[in-house]
């Protein structure tokens, strides 16, 4: 009996690591109907509620040495990353990964732009300019473990970059007379 159980009970460990790893995947999965990811929000929502606020967070750190920002009174509430309950330079780090995740997102199929058109995901540019967002976020990322606003100010610029490389073909006036920028613009 007790060579049963021995050998039994490596093989119900990997089950149950497997039936863990498996759930932890679908967990971090959002599924549409039929199991694929899905975009509750449109790209503008996408741009508002993750970019602008992470890349600001970057930017911030251009002029006030994240080390210095005081934290809130009440730190577990505060709504500011700098000075929140992960504030400074964890900020920023945690900023420059959120960047570079979100990447990730802009590829959903099925994301649609403000307007409602199709989001540009399959297009090669866009491919690209999300390639683009993703090491601009990792560069920042390695800037902030710096803790070195030289680095950060260099850092930034690559932010900018890669958004204004998507922006002047998909946000504002466009490519090919416009016809391009006005996928994702009202």
């Amino acid at each position: 009996m007790s060579v049963q159980r021995s050998v039994l009970r490596p093989v119900v460990i990997a089950g149950l690591v497997i039936l863990v790893f498996i759930t932890a995947v679908a967990a971090q999965t959002p599924a549409g109907r039929d199991g694929s990811p899905s975009a509750p929000a449109n790209l503008n929502q996408l741009m508002r509620a993750v970019l602008f606020v992470n890349s600001n967070v970057i930017f911030a750190a251009q002029d006030a040495d994240p080390a210095g920002v005081k934290p809130d009174e009440q730190t577990s509430t505060s709504t500011n990353p700098l000075s929140g309950l992960y504030g400074g330079w964890q900020a920023v780090e945690n900023s420059s990964l959120a960047l570079a995740e979100a990447a990730n997102l802009l590829t959903v199929p099925g994301r649609v732009c403000e307007n409602g058109k199709p989001a540009p995901t399959g297009n090669a540019d866009w491919a690209r300019f999300v390639a683009g967002l993703r090491a601009a976020g990792m560069t920042a990322y390695r800037a902030a473990l710096s803790k070195n606003q030289d680095a950060i100010l260099e850092a930034s610029d690559g932010v900018v970059t890669a958004c204004a490389n998507c922006h002047e073909v998909y946000r504002d006036k466009g490519s090919l007379g416009g016809q391009l920028g006005a996928r994702c613009v009202k």
